[in-house]
């Protein structure tokens, strides 16, 4: 028996590795630490610093491969190290839930989200099955899915992104855990629906008492949502403490880089390297008036409108940021712009030339704008190696010799830090910060004038993220580009934008500077976006004394 002053998870000198033939390569060395009932623990770091496996190793769910190499780990007063299977299996739901990073992933797309949080209580021993139908209707009511008892019909796909990571809080709450682990539970989610989840999981934590390990790269939501911050270098540990001496003071050089590298925690990182935008010369960009619907997907009826009289201008030079929630029609908005995607009605003009609404432009308009996609993985011909993928765009729209193609393709590769040893792998043997180099690099092989950038960084850590967008600003001053940068991370665009046009359901609330309108917003929806903005102010600023000290 357990007094309620015993830590929920206790870790002490804990050393996880993987089995590769007989070798086993340790990735988290001595890794220590306490969880106490009812406060959260942040596990930051860049991506391969250890986060997940430590998660993994607590909860019993290592691969095969994956094993505890030393040290200790107690869960709810119960040593978990050398656990059967079977023992793990009783602690799953009843002691430890779990909530992974991709909801849609995590569950079964043949099943209807109510039959299978239904088939996890009846497992916990909820009696009849009608009686675990009626609190699965609870349980999803709980985590605040309006309309319960519809959505418990419904398949995953036919629920948003929001309600896939409800459902799945509401799967791992079921049987009353006392340690609820999380790992990347919003990295997908736009603002709005991160801040709706976490304050759920706030709420939760308050009312069940739940002891919460959070895994997250990003230090803002650290400094929101957690009491307590494990820094997490090459599966080593860089600092250990409270949240606001980690993260508002901290020790250690990584650290301190981490806390410079998040937009929300360092808001003036680019203020000495300002672009003025030439407001004297026609816009890159004209959209005026513009419309576009879809059909119905069920069953071919009505037609969903996705932009609804939209119009902007974006400057030359300038760095023009689309933001809004989730279906607000930024991205659609970007495929028009790319002429990708047809539209209804109105006016859009890229460098002086009219974009045709039945999307079929001439080879010429590549050369003018570029798309770089939010994950370039699925946008790069996986056949293909990066000196192919590079070469490709110059075959289509110039005549030169192969000769002539490599030195534009060594000359970009220089411009972006990429080395000539990659041009042998393919895209999936890279990493997803060297990925979303080469996928600029493709969209910059034909030195068009203008990138529309749709969500570029939303996939990668604080630290990649950083190096991108610093790539990004040095190549707008060196080769005076043109940026549409699709986000819904305001945080990032309230760092880099020069002015913002906000999107709400298909229509423009408002598009001004960047400065004024975050500091006034016209309209109440904007407010809301800010509002939910991670990390304002929450601790000590990265340019602080205390700050320079760490990074000296």
């Amino acid at each position: 028996m357990t007094s309620p002053n015993t830590p929920v998870l206790e870790v002490e000198g804990l050393s996880v590795g993987y089995a590769t033939g007989k070798h086993i390569t340790a990735t988290v060395k001595d890794i220590s630490f306490r969880l106490a009932p009812g406060d959260t623990l942040a596990l930051v770091g860049q991506s391969g610093s250890g986060k997940t496996t430590v998660a993994r190793a607590v909860s019993g769910l290592l691969p095969s491969n994956g094993h505890i190499i030393g040290g200790s780990a107690r869960v709810a007063g119960t040593d978990v190290v050398s656990l059967s299977r079977r023992r793990w299996r009783e602690l799953h739901g009843s002691v430890v839930g779990y909530v992974p990073q991709d909801p849609l992933g995590s569950l079964d797309p043949l099943q209807r989200v109510g039959h299978q949080l239904t088939r996890v209580l009846l497992r916990a021993g909820a009696g009849s099955k009608s009686e675990a139908r009626r609190r699965a209707v609870e349980l999803l009511d709980r985590v605040g899915i309006r309309g319960a008892a519809e959505r418990a019909r419904a398949y995953p796909h036919e629920l948003s992104g929001g309600q896939l990571q409800r459902v799945l809080i509401a799967i791992s709450i079921a049987q009353n855990p006392r340690l609820l682990i999380a790992d990347e539970p919003t990295s997908a989610l736009d603002v709005t629906v991160q801040k709706t989840i976490l304050d759920l999981l706030g709420d939760l934590k308050q009312d069940l008492g739940l002891a919460i390990l959070f895994i997250t790269h990003d230090l803002a939501l650290a400094s929101d949502r957690s009491d307590s911050v494990l820094v997490l270098n090459d599966g080593v540990e860089a600092e250990y403490g409270s949240a606001r001496d980690v993260l508002g003071t901290p020790q250690h050089a990584y650290t301190a880089r981490l806390v410079a590298d998040a937009p929300a925690l360092s808001p003036d990182r680019y203020a000495d390297r300002a672009h003025a935008a030439n407001d004297t010369d026609a816009p890159a960009i004209t959209v005026s008036g513009l419309t576009k619907t879809f059909g119905s997907k069920i069953g071919g009826q009505g037609r969903t409108t996705a932009l609804d009289d939209v119009g902007f201008d974006v400057l030359p030079g300038e760095i023009h940021a689309i933001v809004g929630e989730s279906g607000s029609g930024k991205t659609t908005a970007a495929r028009i712009i790319a002429g990708l995607t047809p539209f209804d009605s109105g006016t859009v003009t890229v460098a002086g030339h009219p974009v045709s609404s039945a999307a079929r432009q001439d080879v010429s308009h590549a050369t003018t704008l570029q798309l770089i996609y939010q994950n370039p993985l699925s946008a790069l011909d996986p056949r293909f190696d990066v000196e192919s993928l590079l070469d490709e765009p110059l075959v289509i729209h110039h005549e030169l010799d192969r000769a002539a193609r490599r030195t534009r393709i060594d000359a970009i590769l220089d411009d972006l830090a990429l080395a000539k040893s990659l041009l042998g792998r393919l895209a999936v043997e890279l990493s997803g910060g060297q990925r979303q180099r080469v996928a600029l690099a493709r969209a910059l092989m034909l030195d068009p004038r203008i990138l529309v950038l749709d969500e570029p960084t939303s996939a990668l850590d604080v630290s990649v993220q950083a190096q991108i967008i610093d790539l990004l600003i040095d190549l707008r001053a060196r080769k005076d580009l043109t940026y549409v940068f699709i986000s819904h991370d305001l945080s990032l665009v309230r760092q880099i934008a020069d002015r913002v046009t906000v999107l709400e359901a298909g229509r423009v609330v408002e598009s001004r500077a960047t400065r004024p309108l975050f500091a006034e917003p016209a309209t109440e929806y904007t407010r809301k976006l800010i509002d939910a903005i991670p990390g304002r102010g929450a601790v000590t600023p990265p340019h602080s004394p205390a700050n320079a000290r760490a990074l000296a």
